[in-house]
């Protein structure tokens, strides 16, 4: 099965690295984890399951820094529980109250080319195959159709995606990205088999003259 590809523009991205702490910093590219969720805001089951296979950056890495305005903190879990054990609690924020402004260093006018196929899980159902889902997401991608707003790393960034040809030449490389530029460790997905506990995996990418080629997921070159 050819892989699908998606082309994905924006004009803000933050592609949190998970070592910073305070102020949120963005990768210099799109991570496979979030590629792979604008795939599944078109179309999500629990018989299938996306692998990101290649990612063409289209335009020069470009940075922006914003000042927002943000949550200081969040509702406990414990007391989610006690409202859902009384009926009763108190489960609202107030920004006026807990307002706290944090700068973050994003990308700007980002645009990129996604490659992924899909397999099917043990989930999926006797009536299940691989071209239901295929034609299924086709139709969902040509028409603009979506489960949830695709967005490039945080939600606040929404992004445009147009379904591509994989027989489609893609865009000649910026010279700003020709060579090879590794990017260091970077966050390749999370693995929810542990889904209350779900643990971060990681990989060294290398972008060479703007191409990043994901390994699969059980590849030894993908650790965590």
């Amino acid at each position: 099965m050819q892989p699908f590809v998606l082309h994905v523009t924006g004009d803000f991205a933050c592609f949190t690295r998970p070592e910073m702490k305070v102020e949120r910093v963005s990768y210099d590219v799109i991570t496979p984890s979030a590629a792979r969720a604008i795939f599944e805001s078109i179309l999500w089951k629990p018989a299938i399951r996306w692998q990101i296979r290649r990612i063409d950056v289209l335009a020069p890495i470009r940075w922006t820094t914003l000042r927002r305005n943000e949550l200081a903190g969040k509702l406990s879990l414990a007391s989610v529980h006690s409202a859902m054990r009384h009926g009763v609690g108190q489960l609202a924020q107030y920004i006026e109250e807990e307002r706290q402004q944090r700068a973050s260093l994003l990308l700007r006018d980002v645009a990129y080319r996604l490659y992924a196929d899909f397999s099917l899980t043990e989930r999926a159902g006797p009536d299940d195959s691989l071209v239901k889902f295929a034609e299924m997401f086709r139709r969902r991608a040509s028409r603009g159709q979506c489960v949830n707003q695709p967005y490039l790393g945080c939600r606040e960034f929404a992004a445009d995606v147009s379904l591509a040809s994989p027989d489609q030449a893609a865009p000649p490389c910026p010279p700003a990205l020709r060579g090879e530029y590794p990017l260091g460790w970077m966050l390749y997905d999370l693995d929810f088999t542990q889904a209350d506990d779900p643990r971060p995996r990681f990989y060294r990418p290398v972008m060479r003259d703007g191409v990043i080629h994901v390994p699969d997921w059980q590849s030894e070159e993908v650790l965590g």
